[in-house]
């Protein structure tokens, strides 16, 4: 099949590529809502900036015993969900949209829920949970999205692949102190 059968002949695409300019990547073959599209990824960018938070303060709170190894895991979660949120910002202007970094309304936009926890193994167990729930959630996009913004989808797969080993990493650790992963 020739690549020209099932795309739209050249002057189309060329003449359409200089009609509004302005909205840079985004072009008539936007299959999503876009304006939904960017709402939806800012409650993203709530959500890894919520689990951020929850991890650093995890991370410099973290004592007793094997503190030491899991404050770490911590910290390289926490750096893991910055580089989630950047990406996610990245996008949301790339959508011509706004990220929304506000404080304000941070926790009711975030689907994760910032739990200080107890001790270490509440903060293990409350990230578990915080991780279950990114992980349902970006699976729930990924699916909404289809192939209608290959871009997105693309990027929340690749997130979500992160948040994956950031739960198996936070059930290992829960295991290996002989901890039934309950709440």
């Amino acid at each position: 099949m020739a690549i020209g059968t099932f795309l739209s002949d050249i002057e189309t695409l060329r003449r359409k590529a200089r009609e509004h300019i302005e909205q840079g990547p985004v072009t008539d073959s936007y299959g999503a809502d876009r304006e939904r599209v960017i709402a939806v990824l800012n409650e993203v960018l709530a959500t890894e900036l919520v689990c951020v938070l929850r991890y650093k303060r995890h991370y410099y709170m973290a004592s007793g015993p094997n503190a030491t190894a899991v404050a770490q895991e911590f910290l390289q979660h926490a750096n893991e969900e910055m580089m989630h949120a950047d990406q996610v910002a990245a996008r949301i202007t790339q959508l011509r949209g706004e990220p929304n970094f506000s404080p304000d309304g941070l926790r009711t936009r975030a689907h994760s829920e910032y739990v200080e926890g107890g001790d270490l193994l509440d903060m293990v167990k409350e990230d578990l949970v915080a991780e279950r729930v990114a992980v349902a959630t970006y699976q729930e996009i990924i699916r909404w999205l289809g192939d209608k913004d290959p871009t997105t989808t693309e990027m929340l797969k690749g997130i979500l692949a992160v948040e994956e080993e950031h739960a198996e990493d936070l059930l290992t650790i829960l295991q290996e102190q002989g901890v039934p992963a309950t709440v």
